[in-house]
């Protein structure tokens, strides 16, 4: 895997953890969750900025929007007990399919 792909993954990631964190912040309410839910937002645009050098600009997104969603989704299901239907991942596989097939046709 080339280092544009591993830095979008993080990227990916990251982004996860901000949209959690927004969630632990409280509307930015409780300071110390607040600061680490900037400092993972800003991180993971770094690194999405620096993966866009390399890779297609949709394909970046993309990639970066789908592992932020599954991931979060993902995250609810097991840790907040979000609902967790047969159409619900169902729609998380295609998103994960998705992703694989801009991986494969980049």
């Amino acid at each position: 895997m080339s280092m544009a792909w591993i830095l979008l993954v993080v990227a990916g990631l990251l982004e996860v953890a901000w949209a959690l964190g927004l969630k632990a912040s409280e509307g930015f309410t409780r300071p110390l969750a607040s600061l680490l839910t900037l400092v993972t937002m800003l991180a993971s645009f770094y690194l999405l900025g620096l993966a866009m050098r390399a890779l297609p600009v949709g394909t970046a997104y993309a990639v970066w929007v789908g592992i932020g969603a599954v991931g979060t989704v993902l995250f609810g299901i097991l840790v907040y007990g979000d609902g967790a239907s047969p159409l619900r991942l169902a729609s998380l596989a295609l998103i994960m399919a998705g992703l694989v097939g801009l991986k494969l046709a980049g």
